[in-house]
């Protein structure tokens, strides 16, 4: 399939820092029958064994960072990157290309009015998504961030301090943001916030279908 450099479909980026809420959003709008295309999902395709990226790795990082039926050994190669940026960016050079396609392509045959990519690392990987239609931001304040990160990944105050500091900031986030929820509460609070979303999105996805024709 060839893919467009301008896709035709109106396309949502949906970011937001560790624990912030993305999934929660997500499934709402899914609820809603709007597709969300993960690019974690994504990148862990890519890299699936038989793959060009997963070969591309282990030639630059060696079999050590396989497991011994040949799959991607993640903790392995999370901790050859840990302290290496230079290793670091040569993995994303390797992963990031291929994610963005994978994605482009779910984009182009998506037959939904919009659809949602989910890109968690949106702002560091910017501008490589320059070409989407709006960016969405789940935001929540950093002690809300800490407090759900330590309850559902059994971390302390330090361990979740340490995965927030690793991310882009709030600010940075925002600073490309058409629109933000905030989820600072119950999950609950994300419904209104969606389903306004949704109504604008639809509006906005039909505006682009009249400009093209």
């Amino acid at each position: 399939m060839q893919v467009p450099d301008s896709p035709s479909r109106f396309v949502v980026a949906l970011t937001g820092g560790v624990a912030a809420g993305k999934s929660a959003a997500a499934r709402r709008f899914e609820s809603l029958g709007i597709r969300v295309h993960d690019a974690d999902l994504a990148a862990r395709e890519v890299v699936a064994p038989g793959q060009a990226a997963l070969a591309e790795i282990e030639f630059v990082f060696g079999a050590r960072v396989l497991n011994a039926d040949g799959a991607l050994d993640r903790r392995a190669l999370r901790e050859r990157i840990f302290d290496d940026a230079e290793a670091r960016r040569r993995l994303e050079a390797i992963v990031h290309p291929r994610v963005r396609e994978w994605l482009r392509r779910r984009v182009a045959a998506d037959r939904g009015p919009y659809c949602v990519l989910m890109i968690p690392l949106l702002a560091e990987t910017w501008p490589q998504y320059d070409w989407v239609d709006r960016v969405l931001v789940v935001d929540a304040p950093e002690d809300v961030q800490i407090e759900r990160l330590m309850r559902r990944d059994d971390v302390t105050h330090a361990q979740a301090r340490r995965t927030l500091d690793a991310q882009a900031t709030r600010a940075q986030r925002r600073a490309l943001a058409q629109d933000v929820i905030v989820n600072d509460g119950d999950e609950a609070g994300l419904d209104p916030q969606v389903d306004a979303l949704h109504a604008r999105y639809l509006e906005l996805a039909a505006f682009k279908r009249a400009q093209m024709h």
